[in-house]
């Protein structure tokens, strides 16, 4: 669950580390870093919406498994007695 953010994050450090040996080298991996870590934000908002489908689907399976009535056998066996 945090391993995107902590991507972010590290992407995000990449401009000042790189800004700390160079404004140019800061400059530089900038467009890079911010466009990764777009990129990355994109995945995650698509993880959350693919994880609320799936538990959308179990609660819906679990509730209708819940709901569901008892299955009884309609089968019934009738003795005839035989006369002689």
């Amino acid at each position: 669950m945090v391993a995107g953010h902590i991507i972010i994050i590290c992407l995000i450090s990449l401009i000042f580390i790189f800004g700390q040996l160079s404004q140019y080298a800061g400059w530089g991996a900038s467009p890079l870093a911010v466009g990764f870590t777009i990129f990355i934000y994109f995945i995650e908002v698509l993880v959350a919406f693919i994880q609320a489908f799936i538990f959308a689907m179990l609660t819906a399976v679990f509730i209708g498994q819940a709901l569901e009535g008892d299955h009884h056998d309609d089968v019934h066996v009738h003795d005839d007695a035989v006369v002689v």
